[in-house]
């Protein structure tokens, strides 16, 4: 017969066969991780399925922030929309903003000039790192380490003063636009930035002695949610999430923009426990593997922005053509390397000046896709660390 409770009620969760086989049968139970879980990173809600502390599926609710940002886009110019790119993945704003410019300049053959196109690659890259570091700062609140999120947040403050000098902004910059960059440098920022990068490059080694290889957090994040490469390639995966699956695969190398095709630089993957600088209780695909790619980015960021400096060309930040541009009655798409994965933009124009078609490709969206395949069978406290590792950017996944 059924166990009951303190009150006398049966008890739903815990039915003992009594029948002398000893077998616990448990009833599965729909629990909301979200909208509102600060383990979700945003308005994300996850329906898990639970039997006991084991997670049978999970299944992301997306929607919660949609803001018609690609029909906007339909209505403006083009130079008009480059603020409402900063605001869909609002970490990266910059890379965002890069992203539509490339596109509505490969539409109407603007050429960028030679600087513009080297600070664009700067400011890329910078916000690289400070998005990286947020990643990497978040989950380690997710999995219970407070230190590093304050070390990673001094650090990504010294960036967002940069951008600040530069354009004013420390969040939603606006400042790649179309045909360039909207000002020149201020006096005296190449060598603030080449301050920082002196000071922050050490700063990485803090960041693998107090979080990447703690034996905690290694037990935590190693062989949870293992993605394979078939896997990621079949469900779209890009950016660090298909890297740590041990695919070396970036745009800035195989199909360089603004040009990437310039700069000596390294694409880190996933690699399998015991390596050198690699603990063991990994795999390849693994939570640890998608935080530990992003860790190593942030050291060839700082080697693309070096050379960058370094050969910093005179000259024009603006192309004369890029204003009162007329779209041509044509299409392009263009994919660029969020801190994420691939960020597309689809512009269709009409002859007007203002696109008769507009779409964004994000890459939380598409990465967010593989969350019902990875989340099953795994405890409820691997999802927070599946879900942290994935890095997702909800006003990306709505627009």
């Amino acid at each position: 017969m059924p166990t009951t409770t303190m009150n006398g009620q049966p008890d739903l969760f815990f039915d003992f066969d009594r029948s002398g086989q000893g077998d616990l049968r448990t009833e599965e139970m729909l629990v909301n991780m979200g909208p509102q879980h600060p383990a979700t990173h945003g308005v994300l809600r996850l329906v898990l399925r639970t039997d006991g502390e084991m997670v049978l599926e999970a299944v992301p609710h997306i929607g919660y922030l949609h803001r018609c940002a690609e029909k906007i886009g339909e209505s403006l110019q083009p130079f008009q929309y480059i603020p409402y790119t900063d605001r869909m993945d609002y970490l990266s704003g910059m890379n965002n903003n890069q992203g539509f410019s490339v596109a509505v300049e490969r539409l109407c053959g603007v050429e960028v000039p030679l600087r513009a196109q080297a600070i664009r690659v700067i400011f890329a890259e910078l916000n690289r790192i400070a998005s990286h570091l947020v990643s990497l700062g978040t989950y380690g609140l997710d999995m219970g380490a407070f230190t590093p999120f304050l070390y990673c947040f001094r650090e990504r403050e010294m960036i967002l003063d940069l951008f600040e000098a530069a354009c004013g902004a420390r969040l939603t910059y606006s400042y790649i636009t179309i045909g360039g960059v909207h000002d020149d440098l201020p006096e005296g920022w190449v060598d603030r930035c080449r301050e920082f990068l002196d000071y922050f490059e050490p700063k990485i080694v803090d960041y693998n002695n107090l979080l990447s290889f703690n034996h905690i957090f290694v037990k935590r994040t190693g062989t949870v949610g293992v993605i394979s490469a078939e896997d990621a390639v079949a469900y779209g995966l890009t950016g660090p999430i298909l890297r740590a699956c041990g695919i070396r695969w970036d745009l800035r190398k195989v199909a360089p923009y603004d040009g990437y095709e310039k700069y000596d630089f390294d694409i880190p993957i996933g690699r399998p426990g015991g390596q050198e600088e690699v603990p063991r209780g990994v795999a390849v695909g693994d939570s640890w593997n998608r935080y530990y790619v992003r860790v190593l980015e942030m050291e060839q960021s700082v080697r693309i922005i070096r050379q960058a400096l370094a050969q910093l060309p005179a000259g024009e930040t603006l192309a004369k053509k890029a204003k009162n541009l007329k779209l041509p009655d044509d299409e392009v798409y263009v994919e660029v390397e969020n801190p994420r994965g691939q960020l597309g933009f689809y512009v269709r124009g009409d002859g007007s000046a203002i696109p008769a078609r507009v779409k964004a490709r994000g890459p939380s969206f598409c990465n967010l896709c593989i969350t019902t395949h990875v989340c099953r069978d795994v405890l409820v406290a691997d999802v927070p660390a599946i879900i942290g590792s994935i890095d997702v950017v909800m006003g990306e996944v709505d627009r």
